[in-house]
Order: structure tokens, then sequence, then C-alpha cells
């Protein structure tokens, strides 16, 4: 039996009626225990001196007490705010009540979710749990259920997405997670190229490197130059290896939710691109990848963080995934027109060379970069408003630029455009922006 379809049976052979409570996994009160632990170690970090003094003016046995004192608290303090935490599904909502001292109900309309993510720490693998984050539209921060038990977070997963999709609550509880089929993998050693080519890592190595020696330098001081090299180990971490680590085995799979994502080393995460949401997608070529005919695909959806559709790919196969993601446009169709040379060479010189513009009947496409060649393409029923800009010395030179916004909060920008084909084109895109939310067939999922 499959595990969604064995969690399902457990939840209908338990009798959970919908709209009944439910609470999280026994293991959840040991990660609730952290909050207060973080906040002792803080403060014995910052007052270090005093809680010394304190402590060494201390029996033995009065020290071993306030230890065990300490882990009670804690521990009591983990097991009451799961048990001040339930979670219950509706015909309607998502609903979660949690708090100790002050009390929080998030009401999650059904309607408005936009995508559920199942996440795996390294402990919670090895615990067999996992973490549910759960994307809403019009929201900024993710609501999440964390944790609960493998089998249960994913049947939970799959019934709100089919109350979503607009199915009845008794036939979303037996349907069971959606079926998939693998469209592409990374393979490691791709990735591993992948970052050794970028310009960028190597940037961040090196003034990793140089920063601490130069501060070292001129001050003599080891705190300052301890606190200029801790920032910059972070920022080469999270640029090589952290990247690495979370971009591991990379997996892109298609289903009648949308594209899924599976990826991660240590933690694994399970993440969804909700079909028909997707705002604007970018196409990232690093100078060094070009030979290899390399791409890294990245997206900006409304009101989610899912930002990356492929780390490293073929330009054919990354070609193949946008046209899953934005149905019937085709990439190598688009027809760049590069910005002019008479007077883009005095407002922006030798960097001007980057700049192209492309509109098919589907999207809007801006090209720029030399060194790292962005293209990003917005399809036109999902702009929200055109702008027109043009700063003083671009007008003394004839020329404009033009802004298409998107709901992710995100602006496309076409540069350096002759100012009479940037006025028309002004009033064009809004023409084809409003045509096309018309024409545009409203998000469904499992459809």
């Amino acid at each position: 039996m499959p595990a969604a379809a064995a969690a399902v049976a457990a939840v209908s052979a338990a009798g959970l009626a919908p709209g009944a409570e439910r609470r999280l996994h026994l293991l959840t009160p040991l990660r609730r225990a952290w909050v207060p632990i973080a906040a002792t170690v803080g403060v014995v970090v910052k007052q270090g001196d005093e809680v010394e003094q304190w402590a060494s003016g201390l029996s033995t046995t009065l020290r071993t007490l306030t230890l065990a004192g300490l882990v009670v608290v804690f521990g009591l303090y983990g097991f009451l705010s799961w048990w001040f935490t339930h979670y219950a599904v509706t015909d309607t909502e998502l609903r979660i009540r949690s708090g100790l001292l002050f009390r929080r109900t998030a009401h999650i309309r059904l309607d408005r979710i936009q995508a559920i993510d199942v996440t795996r720490p390294l402990l919670a693998r090895v615990a067999g749990v996992a973490k549910l984050r759960i994307d809403v539209i019009g929201t900024e921060d993710k609501d999440e259920l964390a944790f609960l038990d493998e089998r249960d977070a994913v049947a939970l997963r799959a019934e709100l997405l089919a109350r979503a999709a607009g199915f009845a609550p008794a036939e979303a509880v037996t349907l069971g997670e959606a079926p998939q089929q693998e469209l592409l993998r990374v393979r490691p050693a791709d990735l591993v190229v992948s970052l050794l080519l970028t310009l960028s890592v190597w940037a961040a190595l090196a003034v990793g490197l140089i920063a601490p020696v130069a501060v070292w330098w001129f001050s003599g001081n080891p705190w300052a130059t301890i606190a200029t090299l801790l920032p910059m180990l972070g920022g080469v971490w999270s640029g090589t290896a952290g990247r690495f680590l979370t971009e591991f085995d990379w997996r892109v799979a298609e289903s009648p939710d949308g594209l899924r994502l599976d990826h991660g080393l240590l933690d694994r995460a399970h993440e969804t691109v909700p079909p028909g949401r997707v705002q604007t997608v970018r196409i990232v070529e690093p100078l060094l990848w070009r030979r290899r005919g390399w791409v890294r695909v990245e997206l900006a959806v409304a009101g989610s963080k899912n930002g990356v559709l492929v780390p490293v790919a073929s330009r054919a196969a990354a070609q193949a995934l946008v046209a899953r993601v934005l149905p019937g446009v085709d990439l190598a169709g688009l027809a760049f027109g590069r910005s002019p040379k008479a007077g883009s060479r005095w407002v922006l010189p030798v960097w001007w060379r980057g700049y192209a513009l492309a509109v098919s009947p589907d999207v809007f496409a801006a090209r720029k970069g030399l060194l790292c060649r962005r293209t990003e393409i917005v399809p036109h029923a999902k702009v929200q408003s055109v702008r027109l800009t043009q700063g003083p010395w671009e007008r003394a030179r004839g020329l404009a630029d033009v802004h298409v916004d998107t709901g992710a909060n995100a602006t496309v920008t076409a540069r350096l455009r002759p100012a009479a084909e940037a006025a028309d084109l002004l009033d064009a895109q809004a023409a084809r922006s409003r045509t096309s939310r018309a024409d545009a067939r409203p998000d469904r999922w499992m459809t």
C-alpha cells in the first residue's frame, strides 16, 4: 500500500471527522524546547563574567540542582507549547491554533493556498518526521506544521491540495498523493563543475581571504579581524558548500499539482511550483557556462519563496522545463533586438551591448549583462503595470526605459530603447496585458 494511502487509511480508521483537531508529532516538544535554551545561552554569552562569578559562589549541589531545574523548565515549556498547538481541516480552511501565553489562531483558506512544501531536516529524517510549510496568496511568511509523521505529512499535503483544487472533503481524503513523472535530474558532478565555473564563487573566496588579512595588516586588532572574518566565511559558505548542500541531487518532476522540486543532501526539501502562478522566469548564463551550453533557471512566484527551478541544465532541457511552466512559450523563437548603438554607448559605455528586448504574442522578454547574461521573461497576463522612465542623460540622447511590473513584486526593464519605440511599446504592452488577462485560463490545481 502506498505511503499516502496508508496514512489516509490510518486517519479514517482513527475516526477523525472533518474539522476534528489534531496534534503534532510527539517529538515536537524536543524542537520547541530549543527556544528557551537558545535564549538562555544568549544571556550566558552576553553576561559571561557575571554568570561565571555567580556560579563560582554556588556549591556543587546547588549547581546540579540549578542545571536540573533548567532542564525541567525547558522540557515543560516544550511539552506545554506542543500541548496547546492544534490543527484542523474544515470544509473551507486549515485552522492552526498555537501559543502558550499568547494564543494565535491562523485561518488559512483552502482556495488561497499557493503551494505546500514538505521539508525534512537531517535529524527529522532520522526520526521519521517532516515539516509542512504552506504558501498562501497575499502573505509574506509561510505558516508551518512542525513536526508531523512523514506519512501524515504526505497525506495531509495531498488532502489540502485536493481541497484547493475543488474536490469534496470526503473525496479529497481518499485521493492520496498525485502521481508524478520525473523530467530532469541534476548530476552531482555537473553541480560541482558549475560552481567551479562561477566567477562569483571565486570572487567570494578571494574577498573572504583578502579582507581579514587586510584588516589585520592595517589594524593589528584580532577582534576586528574576527569580526570581519565571520561574515565573510558565512558568505563564502552560502555561495559554495552551502549551495552545494542545498542543490544536491536536484530533481524536477511533473504532477497534476504542478512541478515538484526535490533537493538537498542533509536537509531534504520537497517543493512545488504552482501551476499558472509563475510571474517571471529568469534564465541566467554565467560567462564560463556558455561553452558548455549550461543555464540556470530562476522563478518569481507571487507569495512564494521557491526561487529556483533548476540550478544547472543544458539550454535545451531548460527550455523544455520553461515550456511546462509557461505553456505555449517558445524561448528559442524569441528574436532579441539590441539597444541602438548611436545613443546607448554614451549613456552606458561598453555595458550597453548587454541590453536587448523581445516581444512575442505571449511574453515580454528583456536581456541584460555581458559577463553574466540574464534573460527575464514575463507572460503578458501576469503584467500588473507598465511604466516609462527617462533620466536627463537618456532624454538628451533620445532614449527611454520601459518597466514591466508583476504580481511578485518584481520588475523587468527594457533599457535604452529609442524614445518613440518606448512610447509605442508602453501603449502596446498595456493593451496586450489587458487582453491576455481577459483570455487567460483560471489557475487551478490538478487540472
